[in-house]
């Protein structure tokens, strides 16, 4: 019989967790930060060459080309977690548990997704322009470059309204991955936890601020018609507006007050049994 911490005993430990993150000195977590951003950026070019490679399977059933890019998009968001980075759009939902059970302040959380947001962003922009634009992925001779520039250009000529709701899907699928990661007791059912949710998010189509920082500069980079004030208030801004509704105020906030403090507090963590 496998083994998965019931959802009291999860609350609990993101608790501990997000209240050890604003301990941290900002050095610190700017690394951690830095770390994540690189990582998401990683799988994120991953995604770009393996299915912008796939021309044939996008012509041709454009439905499983979109799987193919959330099937492998996720190795990033797998080594955030596994590895103890950290990620921005996770830490919309976890800083919402200790600040509800008033454990943290408001201005403690508001430094740890400034500080957290700044490391990835400086992580998703080292990535693109070192691992993605040094090393000649983005180069016009690959089949997948139509691939980068088009879809930079969807998102950034994507209504605001748009781009928030997606947004905030995005992030709810992420932050329910970094809950099912927190839920099992191996890295098997860590990872597979983690993949189902942000495989799905990316499928489809949403909107995830950090993953963004690295797929539209890396398209500008690669020759794209995309001014930086495009970026940031038609992509970037909404996008992260709607990463915080949906992470804070419909993961974040539900959980903490599901299992409140009185209420999170467990004999035995594994006591949901799966075949």
């Amino acid at each position: 019989m496998a083994q998965i911490l019931a959802p009291n005993f999860i609350v609990n430990y993101i608790n501990e967790a997000a209240r050890s993150k604003v301990t941290l000195q900002p050095p610190r977590l700017l690394v951690m930060a830095f770390l994540g951003g690189v990582y998401i950026a990683l799988g994120a070019l991953l995604a770009l060459v393996v299915a912008g490679g796939a021309t044939t399977l996008a012509a041709q059933n454009p439905g499983l080309d979109k799987l193919l890019f959330g099937a492998v998009f996720p190795v990033g968001f797998i080594a955030v977690v596994l590895t103890g980075a950290d990620l921005f759009t996770s830490n919309c939902a976890t800083q919402m548990v200790p600040l509800y059970r008033r454990q943290v302040r408001l201005t403690e959380v508001l430094r740890v997704w400034s500080v957290s947001y700044a490391g990835n962003l400086v992580g998703a922009l080292f990535a693109a322009g070192v691992f993605a634009y040094m090393t000649g992925l983005l180069d016009a001779s690959h089949p997948w470059s139509p691939f980068v520039l088009s879809l930079a250009e969807h998102k950034v000529h994507s209504p605001f309204h748009v781009v928030f709701v997606k947004g905030i899907l995005a992030n709810m699928l992420v932050c329910v991955a970094a809950w099912q990661g927190y839920s099992a007791k191996d890295t098997l059912g860590r990872m597979v936890g983690i993949w189902a949710p942000v495989m799905a998010f990316v499928a489809l189509g949403m909107e995830h601020s950090i993953a963004n920082l690295f797929f539209v500069p890396a398209a500008m980079l690669a020759g794209a018609d995309i001014s930086l004030s495009q970026f940031v208030l038609n992509n970037l801004i909404p996008a992260t507006l709607g990463n915080i509704v949906g992470g804070a105020l419909l993961i974040g906030l539900p959980y903490a007050w599901l299992y409140s403090e009185t209420d999170g507090k467990v004999e035995n963590p594994t006591d949901i049994d799966l075949p």
